[in-house]
């Protein structure tokens, strides 16, 4: 039997994507198609996507939801079966999903996701002619109320899966909301949307779902404890037996060195030689220095979550032991600042784009050397497994899903052809400076660097065993609902 699934989340590539959430969001139901599950995607109608839907079908219509009008449309996109709340009260502004063109929350954030759940409970409980969702699946704070809605509605007995991708963002807000919510009065208190004397929307979610999920094995762990459990550890210790820890994959059609038009010349790993044009593309990119050192790449929100400031801290010794830096990203302005100015201070050196671009992200990837990613908390991580797969080596602090991925090159792993990577302790200035000097001797031996290449492009980080265990959680939560 084929499993009808309703997904629920607030971006989805390549329609509208701020990070990793996007990318899994648009990767999944393609991967979970080959294991029987037929998934249908409700995301904002925020402009990028009302762009690209062509003839979509109206399938609901809002005289008044949260105070404004909305429809719901039904279309298929780039091999998407999409459902868009088309609010544009809610979602047609300048500016990000969740904030303003200069980096502010939206202040009524509370209401457009709110709109956007209470949307995803109504078709779960039956608004959509002839279509009803055997499972609903939805994706961080954005969408977590919609499970909130369910337990509280006609649709409690539909089964409820919550993924966590970032713990750190839970869409809090006063108790002042609450009355506008919608909700029956006994959703108010610490096993319903109360939280901490206020409104919380991720946990309200946790505690409504029949399972919750993270992004990667050692993360679901990790947030058990108060260091990484932001404030919900108690929670998701009392529901350990619902909590599974499945590893994102990356879409290998989208990230695929031997067939990436996005990059001047492709390669696979017998043929590594055919980095060096990509290679020398990066250097010109960025304005760097030719030469044999290797070049360290960043592609990250520059924030402290990211271990933005350790790696400004460790730039000036990046440099001091010859090796080269080609940064993108965008996020704190402080950060930004200091890596602009870093990169005046080692003209040729260090070169640095402000903001994101997805075709310069693959040239990255595909010319870089070793990308750098000292997150302080990482739920899985996407960007090394790109790396991964286009042999650029990782060189990562040892936390959540980088932990799970990337094989540190120890003397043993390496003696063993293992090793993929190189890892250090988070959080630890010194331990950075020990990894880049790693990575420079490491570099230097070419043999050994290209083993580690070779390595890593070998490993299969696809969606196909991910997938199928989310197939197999679906299955069994249906049948624990029959």
């Amino acid at each position: 039997m084929t499993i009808k699934l309703l997904s629920v989340a607030s971006e989805i590539y390549p329609l509208i994507k701020t990070g990793g959430l996007a990318d899994v969001t648009g990767a999944l139901p393609g991967a979970l198609a080959g294991h029987g599950v037929a998934a249908r995607t409700l995301v904002p109608g925020y402009p990028s996507v009302i762009a690209h839907l062509g003839k979509a079908k109206l399938v609901r219509r809002y005289d008044d939801l949260f105070g404004v009008p909305a429809t719901i449309l039904a279309a298929q996109v780039a091999g998407l079966d999409l459902l868009v709340l088309d609010a544009p009260d809610f979602f047609a502004r300048e500016g990000g999903p969740y904030g303003d063109l200069g980096g502010h929350d939206w202040g009524d954030n509370w209401r457009r996701f709110a709109a956007l759940s209470r949307a995803g409970a109504d078709i779960a409980e039956g608004a959509l002619k002839g279509w009803r969702p055997d499972i609903v699946h939805v994706h961080d704070w954005q969408a977590a109320m919609t499970v909130a809605y369910m337990r509280f509605g006609p649709a409690a007995a539909i089964p409820k899966l919550v993924t966590i991708h970032n713990l750190a963002f839970q869409g809090r807000f006063g108790a002042g909301i609450f009355a506008g919510l919608g909700l029956p009065a006994q959703a108010w208190g610490v096993d319903g949307v109360e939280y901490y004397g206020g409104i919380g929307y991720l946990k309200a979610g946790l505690v409504s779902a029949d399972a919750i999920t993270t992004v990667s094995p050692t993360y679901a762990q990790e947030i058990r404890s108060p260091v990484h459990g932001m404030g919900l550890d108690g929670l998701i210790n009392g529901r350990v037996d619902r909590l599974h820890g499945i590893l994102n994959g990356v879409d290998t059609n989208i990230w695929n060195p031997a067939a990436d038009a996005l990059i001047p010349k492709a390669y696979h790993a017998r043929t590594l030689g055919a980095r060096a044009a990509n290679r020398r593309a990066l250097e010109r990119r960025f304005g760097l220095e030719s030469d044999d050192a290797p070049i360290f790449i960043i592609v990250s929100r520059l924030t402290w979550q990211k271990g933005m400031d350790l790696m400004v801290d460790a730039l000036d010794h990046l440099v001091g032991m010859g090796g080269r830096l080609a940064v993108l990203g965008s996020g704190d302005h402080a950060l930004e600042g200091a890596l602009l100015a870093a990169a005046d201070r080692h003209r040729g050196r260090i070169g640095v784009q402000i903001g994101y671009d997805e075709p310069l992200s693959h040239l990255l990837q595909a010319g870089g050397d070793a990308i750098l990613i000292p997150s302080r908390f990482e739920p899985c991580g996407l960007t090394q497994l790109y790396a991964l797969r286009y042999g650029c080596v990782p060189v990562v602090a040892r936390v959540g899903g980088l932990a799970d991925t990337v094989i540190d090159a120890n003397e043993a792993a390496v003696g063993a052809g293992a090793a993929t990577g190189v890892m250090f302790a988070p959080g630890d200035p010194l331990a950075l400076h020990g990894a880049i000097n790693r990575v420079m001797d490491l570099h230097r031996d070419k043999p050994v660097w290209q083993a580690m290449q070779r390595a890593g492009m070998r490993a299969d980080f696809s969606w196909t065993h991910s997938a199928a265990r989310y197939a197999a959680l679906y299955r069994s939560l249906i049948a624990e609902a029959a």
